[in-house]
């Protein structure tokens, strides 16, 4: 089940331009707030992994140790199946 969460808007230009997409989507201005903040959500946990799997791969560019693992890791043995 949902957290509801309160938001105060400071600008009514903001709150005007809103209101219009929502009426245009044909939801309420709630559910376009939900849609938005659940986008924001997504692409900052999207972010969070790239930046993640950036350092993993600078640091086996930079580490003999992480690169034989990898390749070793990556790589079928001859006793495979």
């Amino acid at each position: 089940m949902g957290v509801p969460i309160s938001i105060r808007l400071d600008d009514d230009d903001v709150r005007h331009e809103l209101e219009t997409q929502a009426r245009s989507r044909g939801i309420g201005l709630g559910t376009l707030s939900r849609e938005f903040a659940t986008q924001a959500a997504r692409e900052a946990r999207r972010a969070r992994i790239r930046d993640a799997s950036g350092a993993v791969a600078s640091h086996v560019a930079t580490s003999a140790e992480a690169r034989a693992f990898y390749e070793s890791w990556c790589t079928p043995g001859t006793d495979a199946g």
